[in-house]
């Protein structure tokens, strides 16, 4: 059994995925538990501070999945 666990982070967002549902996207297609403890959005950008809970094989996949959208992404 693999083990879980969980990474707090901060995710800068362009502004062209304004009006896409990105963290939909993480529930549908990984075996990830976003929690979301701060976020900020306008036109331009966004930024949110989120805690990713799961295995390591899965949020490796969901960080590459978020880079090739363009999204910026630094552990805390």
């Amino acid at each position: 059994m693999t083990k879980r666990k969980a990474v707090e982070v901060e995710l800068t967002f362009p502004g062209k995925l304004k009006e896409e549902p990105v963290f939909y996207y993480i529930i549908k297609n990984f075996d990830i538990i976003p929690n979301i403890l701060e976020a900020s959005f306008s036109t331009e950008m966004g930024w949110a501070i989120v805690t990713f809970e799961g295995e390591e094989a899965q949020l490796a996949k969901l960080f590459d999945y978020l880079k090739s959208w363009d999204v910026t992404i630094n552990l805390r």
